[in-house]
C-alpha cells in the first residue's frame, strides 16, 4: 500500500461521496487456514443470422475441486418441460431473432440446434419483459451466445418503462426471476451504454432475481473508464428483498472494464460457489471517487462491490491471475457505512496484482467493511 487513496461512494448517493483513507498500519489482518440514411430493407430481404460452430477452446465451467454445498436457490432449474425452444434441430435455425423473441416471451427456454456445439451471434440484445415471472435460458452445455464485440447480450431492468412497469416499487420486486444455466456468454460489449450507470457487457440485471449456474463468460467488455462503472460479464442492481445473486459452477475469463472485470454491483449481495475467475482486468484510472484530472476507475480486477449493507460470500472458488490498475487485483469491497461482510471459505485468491493499493495482509483485496473479513480454509497469496 503506497500513500493515501480515496475510495467509497455509491453512484446513487445524493450527497458527496465521503473520502476514506486506508493506511497500511490500520488494515485488518487475515485469518488464514488450509492449503464484466438508406431505405430499410423489406421484410423479405432480411435474412436471419444463423449460428455457427462453437469455439472448442472455451474454459471449463466452474471449479471441479470446489466442494461448496449448493443451496436449493442456487441449483439449476428443471428444464425438462420447456415453454419454448430456440431452433428446430439445425444450427441455421438457431438465430439471434429467435433468441430475442423467446426471451421477450419468457418462461423456460431451451435450444435445439443440432448435436454439435454452436455459437449464436446476437444482432440485437435479448431483453426480458417485466411481465414475465420467470425466464430461464438453458444452453444444455452446447450453446454460446456472442455479442460479436458490438453489444450487450442479455438485459433485464424492472425500472425500464420500455420493458413495462409492473409495480410501484420497481427497485424491489420479486420478478422476473432470471436464470442462465449451461451457457457460454462471449464478446458481449456494453461500451458507451451509460444508462443505469453502465456496465454489464454480457448481462445487465436490475430488479427481480438473477441466478447463474454452470456457465462461462469469456472476453466480455464494458467502458474502460469511469468510477462505479463495472461488470464486463455481469452488472447487477436492486435484487428483490436484498437477497443475493447466486453464481455456482461458473467461470469468468478475459473480461475488461473500468472496474469489476467480471462482476460488479452497487448494494447487492453475492454468493459465489465452486467458480473460477482468471485473466480479468480492471483498466480504469483514478479510482473512486476519481482523483482530480482522471476519469476514475481501475478497481476490482475480478469483482467490484460498493454500497452500504451487502455481503460477498466465496466458497470453493478460485480467483487467480486477475489485475487492477488501481485497487483490489482480485476484489474491491467497499461498504460505505461499514455494515458489509466479506466471507471466504475453502477458496484460493492468488496472483492478483493491485497496481495502486490493497489492504495490508489481504493480497489482491481492498476491503472496507464490518470488522475483519471472515476467512476459513482459504489461501491468499501473491
Amino acid at each position: 500500500m503506497a500513500g493515501l487513496f480515496l475510495v467509497a461512494g455509491c453512484a446513487d448517493d445524493t450527497a458527496a461521496a465521503p473520502q476514506w483513507s486506508a493506511p497500511a498500519s490500520s488494515a485488518p489482518a487475515p485469518v488464514l487456514s488450509g492449503p464484466s440514411s438508406a431505405p430499410a430493407p423489406t421484410k423479405s430481404a432480411v435474412k436471419p443470422t444463423p449460428s455457427k460452430p462453437a469455439d472448442t477452446k472455451l474454459p471449463k465451467p466452474g471449479n471441479s475441486d470446489g466442494n461448496a454445498k449448493i443451496p436449493s436457490d442456487a441449483r439449476p432449474v428443471d428444464t425438462g418441460k420447456p415453454d419454448r425452444t430456440v431452433g428446430t434441430g439445425t444450427p441455421a435455425s438457431c438465430t439471434s431473432a429467435a433468441v430475442v423473441k423467446a426471451v421477450a416471451r419468457g418462461g423456460i427456454i431451451t435450444f435445439d440446434c443440432g448435436p454439435a456445439p454452436v455459437t449464436i451471434t446476437m444482432t440485437a440484445t435479448a431483453k426480458v419483459r417485466n411481465t414475465s415471472s420467470t425466464v430461464v435460458l438453458d444452453g444444455g452445455g452446447k450453446v454460446t451466445l456472442s455479442g460479436g464485440g458490438k453489444r450487450r447480450i442479455l438485459y433485464q431492468n424492472t425500472c425500464d418503462q420500455a420493458q413495462q412497469w409492473t409495480t410501484s416499487h420497481c427497485n424491489d420486486q420479486e420478478s422476473p426471476r432470471l436464470t442462465v444455466q449451461n451457457l457460454v456468454f462471449t464478446q458481449g460489449n456494453s461500451t458507451g451504454d451509460k444508462a443505469e450507470g453502465g456496465g454489464g457487457g454480457a448481462i445487465f440485471a436490475r430488479g427481480g432475481r438473477l441466478k447463474v449456474v454452470n456457465s462461462r463468460f469469456t472476453g466480455n467488455r464494458c467502458d474502460r473508464t469511469g468510477p462505479d462503472l463495472g461488470g464486463a460479464a455481469i452488472r447487477a442492481l436492486d435484487q428483490s428483498k436484498d437477497l443475493p445473486v447466486y453464481v455456482s459452477g461458473s467461470t469468468f475469463t478475459g473480461g475488461v472494464c473500468s472496474n469489476g472485470a467480471a462482476l460488479s454491483s452497487i448494494g447487492v449481495s453475492w454468493t459465489v460457489l465452486n467458480s473460477v475467475f482468471s485473466g480479468n482486468s480492471a483498466v480504469g484510472s483514478g479510482a473512486n471517487p476519481a482523483r482530480g484530472g482522471t476519469p476514475g476507475g481501475g478497481s476490482g480486477g475480478a469483482i467490484y462491490l460498493d454500497g452500504n449493507t451487502f455481503t460477498l460470500t466465496l466458497d470453493g472458488t478460485v480467483i487467480r491471475d486477475n489485475k487492477a490498475a488501481e485497487g483490489g487485483g482480485a476484489i474491491f469491497f467497499v461498504s460505505n457505512d461499514r455494515t458489509g461482510i466479506l466471507r471466504l471459505r475453502n477458496s484460493q485468491v492468488r496472483g492478483n496484482p493491485s497496481a495502486g493499493f490493497e489492504t495490508a495482509g489481504l493480497p489482491g483485496i481492498f476491503y472496507l467493511g464490518s470488522g475483519k473479513p471472515s476467512i476459513s480454509g482459504s489461501r491468499l497469496t501473491r
